[in-house]
């Protein structure tokens, strides 16, 4: 039997929305040819090729793995299961770091556990004059990141290793920021949603949610310049941990800042020494 468009427009196992990325997607075609081509016919590996894809997401997994994208910033990202998906919330650390570096000629940008690539790309693009460099211990991740630079045309300088061990030795900073792995090991939301399908290491740092935290802040003065920021994504219940980390650390000015839900999901402190 011959499956028409309009046959899986109405698949009621998924949300309707869904249901029509998914066909968007598999016959790389746009919400109004589908509209205006709803009785055409299916092939055969097509229709296969959506129910496959329905299947998957039936059983959880993410729309932005499905469909390999996810948009961050107003750019079209590539994600695979080596990537965390870019969420609205750390857009608000994109933004803090533009308003860091406003007024600053090629400041220099340390983006540490890419990922995606999403940060360190959205800043490069923001700032054509900005020397961006972002690192991750994962090769894997790197690639998906080097790939997003390459097809969004920014100048990102990509390192290898864990943390500040990427950096090479010399490198000083104006500005650093970090989305690091802020789940607690032992926290339930693990194991529900997309999070269970995205890399662990990215999400927890095995221990108590702040181990990557405490390291960013712990290293970061031997890589900032004087007068130089660093700027934190973390948990909704984490902000006044970090704020003490980074006072603790030496750092001034520290606060945090709030996501379009109104919870602090970035903290972050300049390094005393300019202005």
């Amino acid at each position: 039997m011959t499956t028409q468009i309009k046959s899986l427009l109405l698949d009621t196992r998924l949300p309707r929305l869904e249901v029509r990325m998914l066909l968007e997607h598999v016959l790389a075609k746009p919400r109004a040819w589908l509209l205006a081509h709803d009785t055409d016919p299916l092939a055969p590996e097509t229709a296969a090729a959506y129910q496959a894809l329905a299947q998957r997401r039936l059983a959880g997994e993410p729309m932005a793995y499905l469909l390999g994208q996810r948009e961050f910033m107003g750019h079209m990202f590539r994600v695979t299961p080596d990537v965390l998906i870019p969420r609205p919330d750390t857009e608000v650390l994109v933004e803090t770091a533009l308003e860091c570096v406003a007024g600053q000629s090629a400041p220099a940008v340390l983006d540490l556990g890419t990922g995606s690539g999403a940060i360190a790309i959205s800043i490069a693009l923001a700032r054509r004059d900005a020397r961006v460099m972002a690192s991750d211990v994962s090769a894997a991740a790197l690639a998906v990141a080097a790939g997003n630079a390459w097809e969004l045309t920014a100048s990102v300088r990509f390192v290898e290793g864990s943390w500040y061990d990427a950096v090479p030795a010399g490198e000083g900073f104006d500005l650093i920021v970090s989305n690091p792995p802020y789940v607690a090991s032992d926290d339930p939301h693990l194991g529900q949603g997309d999070v269970r399908f995205e890399p662990r290491g990215a999400l927890t740092d095995g221990a108590d949610g702040l181990e990557d935290l405490r390291r960013i802040v712990a290293g970061a003065h031997r890589h900032l310049k004087a007068g130089g920021a660093l700027w934190m994504e973390h948990g909704w219940d984490q902000a006044e941990a970090v704020r003490g980390l980074l006072a603790a650390a030496g750092f001034t000015d520290v606060h945090s800042r709030r996501d379009l839900a109104a919870i602090e999901r970035i903290s972050g402190g300049r390094w005393p020494g300019r202005g």
